[in-house]
């Protein structure tokens, strides 16, 4: 009898063991110190109805269904650090590989001529010869991918949630409307969407220019956009002071139409204006010059940001100027988005402009970036870029290659993730600056 009641208490002693280790194990799947995972002008919306987005059988979708989220997937997201929803991140889905577009997109980029004839007869011409020779001063870790692989995508989630970034600003123009160098990028939207959902990502839109884009166009556009993702829990919605949530839309070279144009959608009083409609939001256009301050208040824009990641380029890439452009904004009720890159190098497809390379001296160009942005008490800070590997901005991991006519740049001797581990860094501090900011 005292034997069995031995084994009793054993046996109960090992169940309360396994109780009490099974809730501290659950105890720390929280998100990482810094921010809670929703922040201001973070909020998540919810998916009413979800869009029927058909799209014809493929053998793509037959090669890589689309990975399912598991129980052990969402235990790990309370592993990562909190999303900083005021970091938003260029990312482009426009590269393309043999097994799931039939060629390489974009890896087998065109050396692009200088415009003077004379200085470009001393340059090379052609294009790159993917896999080995892509058109990057950089070789990714995961290969020249294609952005229509899920389990590329996947990963590059995963990437974005290591590095703290909240919102992923996605590069986009409407179908039908691709150059020679481009494949159709919205209908990779619902993918890219569901994937950031999956990570508590959110995704804002990058307008790019377009042949025939005016203010009419971009209006329908932004109709397409909020009518088919406006409803999905990732769709990103900027709150105002107002309390009003509205999608953001960055307008790249929005300088190429002129402010009367875009003053008839973005003003109150325009011809077509969006304002206090279904369809309004937070529209963001690009600096580049001086002048564009004027032009994009006249125009009616919400903001500005910079792109460029080569400092001293442009007059808005300049971190010298990002005080007045900021003293401008906040004196005409603009929102000030300075763009911060980890270097810049675009030789391997315009050989002839080295003059704008700027080295990454291993994270030190990166970081002095960011703190000229935090200077500037931003709203929000945007990176140039998660992987635009032409122009070499990216902080995707990298990897060391050498083939035989050409050795590619890396992150040695740091490893692949310097450029996430040095996000997330910057994330957390930019989150206890914004704190101090707003006592």
């Amino acid at each position: 009898m005292a034997r069995f009641r031995r084994k009793t208490c054993l046996a109960l002693s090992l169940f309360t063991l396994f109780i009490f280790g099974t809730m501290m194990g659950l105890r720390t799947l929280k998100p990482a110190e810094g921010f809670g995972e929703l922040g201001p002008g973070y909020q998540r919306m919810p998916f009413a109805q979800r869009v029927d987005h058909r799209r014809p059988t493929s053998v793509k979708a037959i090669l890589a269904p689309p990975p399912t989220v598991s129980r052990a997937h969402a235990a790990q997201l309370g592993a990562y650090p909190a999303a900083n929803p005021d970091l938003h991140i260029f990312y482009y889905g426009w590269y393309g590989s043999p097994r799931f577009d039939g060629r390489f997109v974009r890896w087998d980029h065109l050396l692009v001529p200088h415009w003077d004839p004379k200085v470009a007869a001393s340059y090379p011409k052609g294009r790159h010869n993917p896999p080995e020779d892509i058109g990057a001063s950089f070789y990714p870790e995961l290969g020249p991918y294609s952005s229509r692989d899920p389990q590329v995508v996947e990963e590059h989630m995963r990437q974005l949630r290591t590095a703290a970034v909240g919102v992923l600003v996605l590069s986009w123009y409407p179908s039908g409307l691709e150059d020679e160098n481009n494949e159709p990028v919205d209908d990779l939207v619902p993918a890219i969407l569901d994937a950031a959902d999956r990570y508590s990502l959110k995704v804002a839109f990058h307008i790019l220019p377009y042949i025939g884009r005016n203010d009419h166009t971009v209006h329908e556009n932004i109709k397409y956009i909020v009518d088919n993702y406006g409803s999905h829990s990732a769709f990103y919605r900027y709150r105002t002071s107002t309390g009003r949530l509205l999608p953001m839309f960055y307008i790249y070279d929005s300088y190429l139409t002129l402010p009367a144009s875009w003053a008839s959608l973005l003003t109150p009083s325009g011809s077509r204006s969006i304002r206090n409609t279904a369809y309004d939001g937070m529209f963001i256009g690009l600096i580049v010059e001086e002048k564009h301050k004027q032009d994009i208040l006249e125009s009616g824009f919400d903001g500005l940001y910079t792109y460029f990641a080569s400092n001293g380029f442009s007059f808005g890439s300049s971190h010298q100027n990002w005080k007045t452009i900021k003293t401008f904004c906040d004196s005409n009720n603009l929102m000030f988005i300075p763009s911060v890159g980890p270097g810049y190098i675009d030789t391997r497809i315009r050989p002839w402009n080295n003059h704008n390379t700027r080295n990454r001296v291993s994270g030190k160009y990166y970081e002095t970036a960011l703190h000229a942005a935090l200077t500037v008490r931003p709203e929000i800070i945007s990176i140039t870029s998660f992987n635009e590997w032409h122009e070499g901005t990216q902080i995707e991991k990298a990897a060391p290659k050498k083939i035989a006519q050409y050795t590619y740049l890396n992150y040695l001797p740091h490893e692949p993730n310097l450029y996430l581990e040095l996000t997330h860094k910057w994330a957390k501090h930019f989150y206890k600056e914004k704190e101090q900011w707003l006592m």
